[in-house]
């Protein structure tokens, strides 16, 4: 594992699904997977910067983004309604949030 170089790093792989490359299924256009989207910038349709996507966090009805921002950690549902781009190359995810949710 590399990058994990004592037991305390390797602790914080615990619970975490592991899939090699080879076994990993094809995604749709419009999925992506946690690792892609952790790093993107996250930024509002009008070019405003909201902060950085640090953890995927998954929830029984959608996966949450948990996004650093200036003010703190926000959560931003995926859904279509509020996450309306990926550009996972280009590492930016554009939002248009409803009122209050960066609050």
């Amino acid at each position: 594992f590399e990058g994990f170089d004592d037991r305390d790093a390797a602790e914080g792989l615990r619970g975490t699904l592991l899939i090699n490359s080879e076994e990993a299924r094809t995604l749709e256009d419009d999925e992506y997977w946690p690792h892609e989207l952790t790093g993107c910038a996250v930024v509002l349709a009008d070019g405003g910067v909201v902060g950085e996507v640090s953890a995927v966090v998954p929830s029984p009805a959608h996966d949450l983004l948990q996004v650093k921002t200036s003010a703190g950690d926000r959560l931003v549902p995926v859904v279509k309604d509020i996450v309306v781009e990926v550009d996972v190359r280009g590492r930016r995810i554009t939002i248009d949030p409803p009122e209050g949710l960066l609050d």
